[in-house]
C-alpha cells in the first residue's frame, strides 16, 4: 500500500497544567506564561508555529487559564486565530485534553506540543504518513530523565529497544488515534503503547534545542 506524508494545518499547545514542581512560581502565573530570554514560553510556540505557516491554534486551557487567554487574544497580532479548549475546574491529562478539543483539531492530521518545553524544532517539517495514527518526536534524553521514555526501530516508535530516548511532548496525531476514548481526565501513554503494538506509531529522532522547563532551576538555567 503505498503511502503518502500529510502536513498538518492546525496545532495544539497544551497549557492547562498546574505546573506543581514550579510553585511558588506557579502559585499566580501559569507555566506556560514564565518568561524565557524576554517572552513567556507559550509566545515562542506560537510564534514559531505561525512562521511555520500554521494558522489556527487551539490551546487548551484549566489553572490560571484566564491570564493565557488575557496575553494571548485571538491571535491576531501573531497572524494566526486562536481557539480556547477549556477544562476549569481541573485539566484533563494530556490524552484527555487532546481529546475533547478534536472538534477543533480535525479532520485531518494536526499538532500537539506541550507548552512547558523551549525547542527550535522546524513545525513546518512535521509531517504524518497515511498509514500512521501518531507520530512522535524523540530527544536524546535530559539528565532528569536518563532513562528515557521510548525506543527508534526503522522508523517506528516501540516501548523498549536497545537505546531508549525521551519523548519531547512534540507530536502529530490523527483523530482515529483517540478511538474508544470517553471526554474526561486520562493519559497519553497508554494510548501511546496501543498505536505502537498496532505498528501505527511513527518517530524522529531530533539534536537540536530542546528543554523542559519543569523546574525553576531549569527556568533560571535557559535565563542565564
Amino acid at each position: 500500500m503505498s503511502t503518502t506524508a500529510e502536513q498538518p494545518r492546525v496545532a495544539m499547545i497544551l497549557a492547562a497544567g498546574r505546573g506543581e514542581r514550579m510553585r511558588p512560581l506557579t502559585d499566580r502565573c501559569p507555566k506556560p506564561l514564565l518568561r524565557v530570554r524576554g517572552k513567556p514560553l507559550i509566545e515562542h510556540h506560537v510564534e514559531r508555529l505561525a512562521t511555520a505557516g500554521i494558522g489556527r491554534i487551539v490551546i487548551n486551557l484549566a489553572w490560571l487559564g484566564s491570564m493565557i487567554r488575557d496575553y494571548l487574544g485571538d491571535g491576531s497580532r501573531y497572524g494566526v486565530t486562536l481557539t480556547y479548549s477549556h477544562e476549569e475546574p481541573r485539566a484533563l491529562e494530556t490524552a484527555g485534553g487532546i481529546f475533547r478539543a478534536l472538534p477543533y483539531l480535525t479532520p485531518g492530521p494536526f499538532l500537539a506540543v506541550n507548552g512547558d518545553v523551549f525547542t527550535d524544532f522546524p513545525f513546518a517539517q512535521a509531517s504524518l504518513n497515511t498509514d500512521r495514527d501518531a507520530h512522535l518526536v524523540l530527544v536524546p534524553n535530559p539528565p532528569q530523565h536518563a532513562g528515557g521514555d521510548f525506543g527508534l526501530e526503522h522508523g517506528l516508535a516501540v516501548p523498549r529497544a536497545a537505546a531508549q530516548y525521551t519523548f519531547s511532548g512534540i507530536a502529530v496525531f490523527r483523530e482515529r488515534f483517540f478511538e474508544n476514548c470517553v471526554d474526561g481526565a486520562f493519559p497519553l501513554k497508554p494510548l501511546l503503547l496501543r498505536s505502537m503494538a498496532a505498528r501505527r506509531c511513527s518517530a524522529e529522532l531530533y539534536a537540536g534545542i530542546w528543554e523542559d522547563v519543569g523546574t525553576a532551576e531549569r527556568l533560571q538555567a535557559l535565563n542565564a
